[in-house]
């Protein structure tokens, strides 16, 4: 299990998993705010704050809904579907888990930004 939050630790998760891999996406939003992505099935995902504690940013095709800290700005993660299944899903930034050694895991390169 993975423990995460927001930079003020108001929003705090946990998930459950080991991510070995994250996706490292070129396009606007990603790459202005660092993101490291691990996607995982949203019933992996616990979060610990209310719904409404967070505030949301979506855009393009608002795919994504993109779920960040109203006091800290951070943002730990982001919910969206999977494309093939439709399954819901949870965009998780690696960078916002604690303990995880960034060097550890994979980054696979997504072409974000030719597709919006």
């Amino acid at each position: 299990m993975q423990k995460g939050s927001c930079h003020c630790g108001r929003i705090t998760f946990e998930v459950e998993g080991e991510p070995t891999q994250a996706i490292e996406c070129n396009c606007t939003h990603c790459s202005r705010k660092g993101f490291l992505l691990w996607f995982v099935p949203r019933a992996r995902f616990h979060l610990h704050a209310a719904e409404d504690a967070l505030s949301s940013y979506q855009f393009n095709r608002h795919m994504i809904d993109h779920r960040f800290c109203p006091h800290c700005g951070c943002q730990p993660f982001a919910y969206g579907k999977d494309p093939k299944s439709g399954d819901d899903m949870v965009a998780v930034n690696v960078r916002c888990l604690e303990g995880i050694e960034l060097a550890s895991v994979e980054r696979r390169s997504f072409d974000g930004l030719h597709l919006l």
